[in-house]
């Protein structure tokens, strides 16, 4: 790139303007669709949380986003090549076709000659655009909750292991094998303060966590340290039932859970959990406070560590700590999300009152 990009939020009013100045510069992946587009495409606009920039097409086709039909991100505005609008256009008819230079000498053009006009307007060659997208769709289909050999077929992978080294790459979670005794299933759960990766398997839930935290990748590797199994995409009937709950939590319906949950930690830290529950909704504590909950009025500092260990976001409601003097202190899926979520819990709380009130 000749210049570096703005920050998300700038690019995301450019998004919502279809600004043209960053046509070709910038294009967005859409989290709820796996799609990328153009920042002036002209379909509907995504929510913020599910906006994901980038500043070529490579990294988002390397994220596993798939190119949009509407705006054609891969065909550049003002290319005039004929050779490269002739593969691009075969490429579309073909997605899943697994090309090699044969098929490429079979369009009556020269191998070597398509490999650097695609180097020089996108950075790569066009069997690795084809690869990228075939291994696009693989993702998609892991994400819909297809078994690992389907997703490999849709994807035009001849060897599993060469997809399964490829899905890691992309995804950071591991395909698991049909013959896997255990494993956990995974899955993308939409909210209005972001998007969360939920990990159960079909008994209860293991892990709820936005999926920007920084600690994630760490979380999922010690996750599957401590199960002995793979994660791979899919649905169970605890992740229904807390799509459900989660559903009900941020309208405002219902605020409680029910969702069984999986937890490791000693027993000083599940204790901490049991009473971060017992905080009655719309109310908070402090480290010292919820010390004295548990009769351990001097393990203020322990608190605060069990606290931080915390891995199911919203159901074991670490949000509601905050620090003596009143401050919200940290939170690993943001202080802006924390203070949307004690806010929420507030309004919730005062409007359940005054229901009662009128009940009354």
């Amino acid at each position: 790139m000749l210049f570096d990009l703005p920050d998300d939020d700038v690019l995301y009013c450019a998004l919502i303007a279809r600004d043209p100045a960053y046509d070709g510069f910038a294009f967005v992946g859409v989290k709820s669709t796996g799609i990328f587009c153009r920042l002036t495409c002209p379909a509907r606009k995504p929510k913020r949380e599910n906006s994901v920039f980038y500043s070529s097409i490579v990294g988002a086709m390397e994220a596993g986003y798939r190119p949009c039909k509407r705006c054609s991100p891969l065909m550049p505005n003002g290319l005039k090549e004929a050779l490269v609008i002739k593969l691009l256009a075969a490429l579309e008819d073909s997605p899943d076709r697994k090309w090699a230079e044969e098929d490429v000498q079979a369009l009556n053009v020269d191998p070597s000659t398509v490999r650097r006009a695609f180097k020089r307007h996108f950075g790569i060659t066009f069997l690795e655009m084809a690869r990228l997208r075939r291994l696009g769709k693989g993702v998609d289909a892991l994400t819909r909750g297809n078994q690992v050999i389907d997703a490999q077929l849709d994807a035009n992978y001849g060897s599993a292991s060469g997809f399964r080294s490829a899905i890691i790459r992309q995804i950071g979670l591991s395909p698991s094998h049909a013959r896997k005794h255990h494993f956990l299933n995974a899955d993308w759960l939409d909210t209005p303060i972001g998007t969360m990766l939920a990990i159960a398997d079909k008994q209860a839930l293991y892990l709820l966590e936005f999926i920007d935290r920084p600690a994630l990748p760490r979380e999922i590797d010690k996750l599957k340290q401590q199960t002995a199994s793979e994660i791979i995409f899919g649905s169970t009937r605890p992740l229904e039932q807390l799509k459900h709950e989660l559903a009900d939590y941020f309208s405002g319906k219902n605020l409680t859970f029910k969702t069984k949950l999986v937890e490791f930690g000693s027993i000083f830290t599940r204790k901490v959990w049991d009473a971060l529950r017992d905080i009655p909704v719309g109310e908070l504590r402090s480290y010292s406070a919820l010390a004295r909950d548990i009769g351990q009025s001097s393990a203020s500092r322990a608190v605060a560590r069990a606290n931080g260990a915390n891995q199911i976001s919203i159901l074991i409601p670490c949000h509601r700590i905050i620090g003596a003097d009143g401050s919200l202190t940290g939170y690993g899926g943001g202080l802006w999300r924390k203070q949307w979520l004690i806010e929420h819990e507030r309004r919730m709380r005062l409007n359940n009152s005054s229901v009662d009130l009128l009940d009354k």
